[in-house]
């Protein structure tokens, strides 16, 4: 008999010798997956961050969840996303897939890929396999909510 209580803590063998499987907990109704979106409110540290980032990069801001208020920046051709411990941005949340998405650059365009998670990733609300992020744009991966920002240098070269 296999226990499915979400460990984060991956297979363990446990008391009775039975092994426990690592899960993704599912979100339980559509009204938990609502959009509301945050706005781009943006603390006068976070302003600098964006101003000072180099042609080629991003920035995520993370708005709700356990990690509220971290930065990951986004300066290599692969960003991967998820709860397995060796992603490049970590959220240990049984919400989060494994390896939930990737972030790809390409020059200065970056895209965001579903990974076949469980819960899916969610641009501006919307489910998406693949988008084009745009600068302001709203990620949601698991219960994690985030902003995307470019380069300021790239915003200006595209306009």
């Amino acid at each position: 008999m296999t226990d499915s209580t979400p460990s984060g803590a991956g297979d363990a063998i446990h008391r009775s010798g039975e092994q426990r499987h690592d899960v993704t907990q599912t979100f339980g109704h559509d009204s938990d997956l609502s959009f509301v979106p945050f706005g781009v409110e943006l603390t006068d540290t976070e302003q600098q961050a964006i101003a000072a980032l180099p042609s080629g990069s991003a920035l995520l801001l993370v708005r709700s969840g356990a990690l509220a208020g971290a930065r990951y920046l986004l300066d290599t051709d692969v960003t991967t996303v998820g709860r397995h411990p060796d992603a490049d941005i970590f959220f240990d949340d049984v919400t989060v897939s494994r390896r939930h998405a990737e972030i790809t650059r390409s020059g200065s365009a970056f895209e965001i890929i579903d990974q076949r998670s469980l819960n899916g990733t969610y641009v501006n609300g919307e489910r998406v396999d693949r988008n084009i992020l745009e600068n302001g744009y709203e990620l949601r991966v698991g219960k994690f909510r985030l902003n995307f920002f470019a380069s300021p240098i790239d915003l200006a070269a595209n306009s």
